[in-house]
C-alpha cells in the first residue's frame, strides 16, 4: 500500500520536446538568457539598493519587478535544462514538487499585473499631481503597496492552486513544459466545477484590474501631457511611461497568447512554446528597457563598467 502511495505521487513531466540534435543548442540558448536575467536584473536591484540617489520610489518598485523576474526565471528554466538531455519517458516529478511549481508559476504570473498597476499608479502621481508627489509616494508608501501587491495574489494564488491540489488524481502525465495550475487540475477525473468559476473570477479580477487601471492611469496622463504645453514635462512623460507602457504590453500580450491557446487543443505545441516564451522574454527585456532606457541608472551602469575596464587595463 505504501509502495502503491509512493508511487501514485510520482508524475511524468513532458518538459521542453526537442530533438536530439536540437537539444545541445537549446540547453545552451535556455542557459546563456538564464544567465542574462540573473546578472541584468540582480545587478539592477544591487545598483539601486547601494546607490542612495537612486532610493526614489520609482527605482525601489523596479526592484519589486526585477525580484520577481528572477524569482519567476528561476521556477522553471533550471527545472527545463535538468531534464532537456534526460528522455521524455524517464522525466519523473513529484506530485509535491510539482504542487509548488505551479503555485510559483501562478503567483509569479499574478505579482507581474499588481507591481505593474503600481508602477502607473507611481507615474499618473508624478505627472498628473507632481507637487504633491513626495508627500503621496513616500518610501513608507512604497514599502505598503509593494507588500499588498505581493501578499493579495500570494493568498490568491494559493486559493487556486489549493482548489486543484484537493481533487484525487486519476493521471500522471502532465502534457506540459513546467507544471501549472490547469496541468494539476487536469490530473482528475472529479469535477473541476469549483476550480472554473474560482479561476475565471480570479483571472477576470486580476486581468480586469490590471488593463483598466492601466488603461485609465495612461489616458488621464494623455490628457495631462495634451493640454500641458511644458515640452519638457511631456519628454519626461513619455520617456518614463514608455518604458513601463513596453513591459506592460510585453508581458500582457505573452500572458495573453497562451490563455488564447488553451482554447484551442490543436495548438497545443504553440502553447507550450508560449509558455516557455513567457516566462524567459518579459524577464530578459525587463531590465534591459528600465536599465537602459532610464537615463539615471544607464549612467550609473556606465560608469561602473568604465572603472572595471580601467581597472583590468592598469592590471595588465
Amino acid at each position: 500500500m505504501e509502495n502503491w502511495t509512493s508511487a501514485a505521487d510520482i508524475l511524468l513531466l513532458e518538459g521542453l520536446k526537442v530533438s536530439p540534435d536540437a537539444s545541445v543548442p537549446a540547453f545552451i540558448l535556455l542557459l546563456l538568457i538564464y544567465i542574462f536575467i540573473m546578472v541584468s536584473n540582480i545587478a539592477l536591484v544591487v545598483l539601486i539598493t547601494l546607490d542612495r540617489s537612486l532610493h526614489q520610489p520609482m527605482y525601489l518598485l523596479f526592484c519589486n519587478m526585477s525580484i520577481n523576474d528572477v524569482f519567476g526565471a528561476t521556477t522553471i528554466i533550471p527545472r527545463i535544462l535538468k531534464d532537456i538531455f534526460i528522455p521524455s519517458s524517464d522525466r519523473y516529478i513529484h506530485y509535491v514538487d510539482c504542487a509548488i511549481q505551479a503555485f510559483c508559476v501562478q503567483f509569479h504570473s499574478a505579482v507581474c499585473h499588481t507591481v505593474l498597476m503600481i508602477m502607473a499608479f507611481d507615474r499618473y502621481v508624478a505627472i498628473c499631481n507632481p507637487l504633491r508627489y513626495a508627500s503621496i509616494m513616500t518610501n513608507w508608501m512604497v514599502v505598503k503597496l509593494s507588500v499588498s501587491a505581493w501578499g493579495v495574489v500570494f493568498i490568491m494564488a494559493l486559493i487556486l492552486v489549493g482548489l486543484s491540489v484537493r481533487l484525487s488524481r486519476c493521471r500522471w502525465n502532465i502534457f506540459n513544459p513546467y507544471c501549472d495550475n490547469a496541468s494539476l487540475f487536469k490530473l482528475s477525473c472529479e469535477s473541476i466545477l469549483i476550480n472554473n468559476i474560482y479561476g475565471l473570477g480570479y483571472t477576470i479580477v486580476l486581468l480586469g484590474s490590471s488593463l483598466g487601471s492601466v488603461t485609465i492611469t495612461y489616458l488621464r496622463i494623455a490628457m495631462v501631457c495634451l493640454s500641458s504645453k511644458n515640452k519638457v514635462l511631456n519628454n519626461r512623460a513619455l520617456q518614463t511611461c514608455a518604458s513601463h507602457l513596453a513591459v506592460y504590453i510585453i508581458m500582457f500580450v505573452s500572458g495573453s497568447v497562451i490563455i488564447i491557446l488553451h482554447r484551442f487543443p490543436d495548438l497545443s505545441d504553440h502553447r507550450k512554446l508560449s509558455a516557455i516564451i513567457y516566462h524567459v522574454v518579459p524577464p530578459a527585456t525587463n531590465a534591459i528597457i528600465y536599465g537602459m532606457q532610464i537615463k539615471v541608472v544607464r549612467e550609473k551602469l556606465f560608469i561602473i563598467f568604465m572603472r572595471n575596464t580601467l581597472t583590468v587595463a592598469e592590471g595588465k
